[in-house]
């Protein structure tokens, strides 16, 4: 990266800490975007130059959100299983407190401000959606040789799939913001979670490396239960 990437970089950063500290402090909904500017010392325009929305502002790593799932699988090595690239990437994480999965201090601020902002709630299932469609196409493109793949090319199986693993990642970060927000240490929210998180993971993929023949309706019907 160049000295001018580079400095583009802090100013995007500076702006961003600077939103989040007041956002933080007053609200999502009580802070303009000439608050922000003035925290950071830079002008209305430069924050607009760097960030479209004040949503933005406060979710300042949507694209890295938005894009996690999908390239985990995009980079996974040949043969291996998108849920179990999925699951040992969350729990990895879980293992070692990522900040993004909101297990420090400062999350239960962070969660209430998005809690009580309609904007903010709003633009997080924006996200969410937009992470699980990006995840379809990277299944679509990079499709594991399963049951999926052996299926009738009619049906939209990494749809299908990128909404249960995708579902399935949203419902762990839920719980840990569930548990933290009620009070629960981390520590403990984590230990709790991560076998949960596990054993949901793997009813995942025991379900796609199913024989697809097993699911068919013809197998479901008994052998002396004529036809409709």
């Amino acid at each position: 990266m160049g000295l001018r990437e580079t400095k583009k970089q802090q100013t995007r950063t500076a702006i961003a800490d600077a939103a989040l500290e007041l956002f933080l402090e007053h609200g999502f909904a009580q802070v303009t975007v000439a608050d922000v500017a003035r925290r950071a010392g830079v002008s209305t325009n430069t924050v607009f130059n760097y960030f479209s929305t004040k949503e933005d502002l406060f979710f300042d790593r949507q694209a890295e959100a938005e894009g996690h799932l999908a390239a985990l699988v995009r980079d996974r090595a040949p043969g291996t299983c998108p849920v179990e690239v999925v699951r040992d990437s969350l729990l990895a994480a879980l293992q070692r407190n990522e900040p993004m999965l909101g297990l420090h201090p400062g999350a239960v601020r962070f969660w209430q401000v998005i809690h009580d902002s309609p904007a903010l709630r709003a633009r997080e299932r924006e996200i969410g959606e937009r992470a699980e469609a990006a995840l379809a196409v990277a299944l679509a493109e990079h499709a594991p040789t399963t049951a999926m793949t052996s299926s009738s090319s009619d049906l939209p199986m990494p749809a299908f799939l990128a909404g249960a693993v995708a579902g399935t990642h949203r419902a762990v970060l839920r719980e840990i913001q569930r548990r933290v927000m009620s009070g629960e240490p981390a520590a403990h929210a984590r230990d709790a979670v991560a076998p949960a998180a596990l054993r949901a993971f793997n009813l995942l993929c025991l379900g796609l490396h199913a024989d697809a023949r097993e699911e068919t309706p013809q197998r479901r019907r008994s052998p002396r239960q004529p036809g409709p």
